[in-house]
């Protein structure tokens, strides 16, 4: 048996289509909004954290097989969707941090 469709209208959807964001709603987002809905692990920056950020080119992506302790692996995976972008991102830290000066400027991604 068909039942009768709701005259309520959909709401209208905020999640971005074809990986284009809504810029005219995040315009519209107050930093209260933005306080009231960050992460626990965003929440009291200091004021000049992002200071010296330097925004990164995405790099193309190579993919390995690569052996990690159990307990790693449930670590990154307890933090959400994308936890192998993270675990890169970790790599990349170690691998900026141990290059020599000369060596890391050289190679740095970064947009000048």
């Amino acid at each position: 048996m068909r039942t009768a469709k709701s005259s309520r209208a959909k709401p209208a959807r905020s999640v971005p289509q074809h990986g284009r964001a809504n810029l005219a709603q995040l315009r519209r987002v107050t930093e209260a909004e933005i306080a009231r809905t960050s992460p626990d692990e965003l929440r009291d920056l200091p004021a000049d954290f992002w200071d010296e950020a330097v925004p990164v080119l995405a790099a193309a992506k190579v993919p390995i097989s690569l052996r990690v302790d159990a307990d790693v692996l449930a670590f990154f995976r307890e933090s959400g969707p994308r936890y192998q972008s993270r675990m890169n991102a970790v790599l990349r830290s170690y691998m900026e941090r141990s290059s020599k000066p000369a060596a890391k400027s050289a190679k740095r991604r970064g947009i000048a």
